[in-house]
């Protein structure tokens, strides 16, 4: 049985977090431990700690099937040093509130930059924040994830992540979350069971399949390559059905947490279900 669930709400609460997967029948699920929108979130109290860590024992989820993301505002490829500075303080403390509620990872997108002619400074940039955070952090694995290769962001190929990862001293603190409409949108036709196979043989030739600790599964609004960073939900959108056939029949995603960032929660029960009839 595949672990597969979705980026829940947690208002009132990251306690209820659990409560909300465990509604729509997932098995594992996605979560912001703060306002994304925010730079600052008011730390985090042992009650609420607490009441966190039991809510993942009364529901049955282990800490290694809850995947956390970073907030929408932290960008460590900033030229600018001190908004690259601000970046990197919000960043620890994303990891560190991780570290505090017990939870291994921590999913980012890697950053962006102004202009082209700085893409490979932008990578160093991202790189030298990872291993200043791992620097005053414990434990949790940083997990980058692949973009849809929109403006001048970093990621939409996997030689970018394979360079960060190249220049992180501990790389076996590091991760990457594989989202499919980003790889659709940046340019990889995975419509098909070939094609993803191809895809996946690409990552694993160019990063690795050990690097591999999560999957976004979405499908797409935007047609192929087309760098539109736009989710639809499952089935309904440019990618289709057998994307996602393939991947809930690959034996080496048993592991692997998958989660829904499709654009209507008021289904993902339904799509949840859909993704586990796949899994034969």
């Amino acid at each position: 049985m595949k672990l597969i669930g979705a980026h829940v709400e947690t208002r009132g609460g990251l306690f209820n977090a659990p409560k909300n997967a465990s509604a729509i029948g997932a098995t594992a699920f996605a979560l912001f431990t703060k306002n994304p929108r925010q730079w600052a979130s008011p730390p985090l109290d042992s009650e609420q700690i607490s009441a966190f860590k039991n809510a993942l024992r009364e529901y049955g989820y282990e800490p290694h099937v809850v995947v956390p993301h970073e907030g929408y505002l932290i960008n460590m490829g900033n030229a600018d040093p001190d908004k690259r500075e601000k970046a990197f303080e919000s960043f620890v403390g994303e990891l560190k509130r991780c570290e505090e509620l017990g939870l291994p990872m921590l999913n980012i997108h890697p950053g962006a930059h102004p202009g082209e002619k700085e893409h490979g400074e932008a990578i160093e940039r991202i790189a030298h924040g990872i291993n200043r955070a791992m620097g005053v952090t414990e434990s949790v694995k940083i997990v980058l994830e692949n973009t849809a290769g929109q403006g001048t962001s970093v990621g939409g190929a996997f030689e970018d992540l394979a360079g960060i990862i190249a220049l992180v001293k501990e790389q076996n603190r590091l991760g990457v979350c594989l989202d499919t409409c980003h790889a659709f949108s940046a340019g990889f036709d995975i419509r098909t069971k070939k094609g993803y196979e191809a895809f996946m043989s690409s990552f694993d030739a160019l990063v690795g399949l050990k690097y591999l600790c999560a999957l976004h599964l979405n499908d797409a609004k935007g047609e192929l390559g087309k760098k539109l960073d736009r989710h639809e939900s499952i089935g309904k959108g440019s990618i289709g059905l057998p994307l996602f056939k393939a991947i809930m029949q690959d034996p080496r995603l048993d592991a692997v947490p998958l989660i829904l960032e499709t654009p209507d929660p008021s289904i993902w029960k339904e799509e949840i279900a859909l993704l586990k009839s796949f899994d034969k």
